[in-house]
């Protein structure tokens, strides 16, 4: 039963074609971008190309951030992360962000508190965006205090995750997710 709250961002589990390939953004991240950007972080595509970490809860998405590589002006040797450290600067034309940003992408999550059986279909905001500088992971989780029905969330839960001792109604229920505001797709509210 999972009884601590320790977010592990939005991770990847699976497509109903059996892949999942993350997009290439060449210079997908301005140069010398302040906010640091972690993996399995939700991200939005801003209309200059770039991308950034979702700011609001009525922000629309494109995907998960996965890693970046890049070439950085000061030292030129390459550089392979999962996450961006704000305020590096590197060589135009070197850095390669992915995301993975396809809409039908099932994603685990972890809720901030307890959430039933009766929320599938159901939507949440995403509540926490903390991260972990140490292992470049993003923490982010959703909230139990769901959208309800008619009302547009970000994302949409799907289904339980099959996690050892993970079950509807425990203190912080781990579950599976769709992007319900993705950039690329029309909205759906829940049901």
């Amino acid at each position: 039963m999972p009884a601590t709250l320790n977010g592990f961002g939005f991770e990847a589990i699976w497509h109903p074609s059996g892949q999942m390939r993350p997009q290439v953004f060449t210079d997908g991240i301005a140069a010398s971008y302040s906010s640091a950007i972690y993996q399995n972080q939700m991200v939005s595509l801003a209309t200059d190309g770039t991308i950034r970490p979702i700011l609001t809860t009525s922000s629309d998405m494109v995907g998960t951030f996965q890693g970046v590589l890049y070439t950085p002006t000061a030292n030129g040797r390459p550089v392979v992360a999962n996450n961006w450290v704000g305020g590096t600067a590197f060589t135009a034309g070197t850095l390669q962000a992915t995301v993975y940003t396809d809409p039908l992408i099932f994603y685990r999550v972890q809720c901030d508190g307890s959430v039933a059986a009766g929320a599938l279909g159901d939507q949440a905001y995403i509540t926490n965006t903390a991260s972990n500088n140490g292992t470049g992971f993003s923490q982010s989780t959703i909230g139990s205090s769901l959208a309800g029905a008619g009302t547009q969330g970000q994302v949409r839960i799907t289904a339980l995750d099959p996690t050892p001792d993970n079950a509807w109604g425990d203190t912080f229920t781990i579950v599976q997710v769709q992007i319900a505001r993705h950039q690329y797709v029309a909205v759906k509210t829940a049901i």
